[in-house]
């Protein structure tokens, strides 16, 4: 969705389903009676002090709602084609969502705060804190916003933005599993576009590297004497693992497959595994790239983890070497 998916609809029965031309304003101001901080009381001696506390109480909360109300008198005047849409993090009681919806304001109470961070965002404007604040500066704008129930549930989507710095992915499913999985995909593949983004470059896929980086240290040990030919050739048969597995888990010949390889990867072909027939194929063709920092990551990482295993081995050869000293 271009723009916002809020998890809640408006509060007051009449107020509008569909609005378009929308100015957003986005607050958290508390149209509501509020409670105070510390544990206090009112003693008032007859019904007309308690009448009189009642009117002073909803006067303060009314002189929030008219200021709501002038600012959306002042950026939408008489038009009919404009609309205006109040979104607070804050509570709207009963008698001020009847007050802005004779207005005609579409009115959100109770919105999360990770919704209020994202409205300014996606319609533009900045969320206020107070009803001091409201100028027609701090209101967005979006095309079209209406209500639509899926289900048991309300939302409410705000559409037709521009310049938008948010978008929403909303993902529905017949279990809380199936979402999970759906959600995962999602994150996996946009942080992955973010890594090509960030990196500049990607890594052919399939066991393409891997078939690629397997030839280029055999012909590395070649021009090396002594043991280090020992560890070249562990690293590089242990890179063989990754295509070896691919084919594992597609149910093909892992032989026949990794021979098919790296025979034509020695003569200077770009290829990979094709999973579904165990053939091979040109990677880049078919959109099979991988990152390049997560390339980097696993080969740092697994020379080190490796050192670490030796480094432990030596350890405990030596404390029982030194245990056995003792002994004697």
């Amino acid at each position: 969705v271009r723009g916002l998916v809020l998890d809640h609809g408006a509060r007051h029965p009449n107020m509008a389903r569909r609005s378009e031309n929308c100015f957003i304003c986005t607050a958290n101001i508390g149209l509501e009676w509020e409670k105070t901080e510390i544990n206090s009381s009112f003693g008032y001696s007859s019904a007309e002090q308690r009448e009189k506390l009642v009117a002073s109480e909803r006067k303060h909360v009314n002189d929030k709602v008219q200021a709501v109300l002038a600012l959306k008198k002042k950026v939408c005047g008489d038009d009919p084609s404009k609309s205006f849409v109040f979104v607070n993090q804050q509570g709207i009681d009963p008698i001020s969502l009847d007050l802005l919806q004779k207005e005609g304001i579409v009115g959100i109470r109770r919105a999360k705060k990770r919704n209020m961070e994202r409205i300014p965002l996606a319609c533009g404007g900045f969320a206020v804190n107070s009803e001091k604040d409201l100028t027609p500066d701090c209101l967005g704008r979006a095309g079209l916003v209406y209500e639509h129930t899926l289900g048991e549930d309300k939302f409410t989507f705000i559409e037709d933005v521009k310049n938008a710095f948010s978008c929403t992915v909303l993902i529905r499913g017949p279990n809380r599993h199936t979402i999970n999985q759906i959600k995962d995909a999602v994150r996996d593949g946009l942080k992955a576009v973010k890594n090509v983004i960030v990196d500049g470059s990607f890594v052919l896929g399939a066991g393409c590297f891997e078939a690629q980086a397997y030839v280029h240290l055999m012909k590395y040990k070649k021009t090396i004497d002594g043991r280090k030919k020992l560890g070249i050739q562990a690293f590089a048969d242990s890179l063989l693992a990754v295509p070896r597995t691919l084919v594992q888990n597609a149910g093909h010949d892992q032989q026949e497959a990794l021979i098919n390889l790296l025979h034509q990867t020695e003569k200077g072909k770009k290829v990979g595994v094709d999973l579904e027939t165990g053939d091979l194929l040109d990677p880049l063709q078919s959109g099979i790239l991988d990152n390049y920092c997560v390339k980097k990551q696993f080969l740092h990482l697994g020379s080190i983890i490796a050192s670490k295993l030796l480094l432990v081995d030596e350890i405990m050869r030596a404390g029982r070497s030194m245990g056995k000293n003792q002994n004697q």
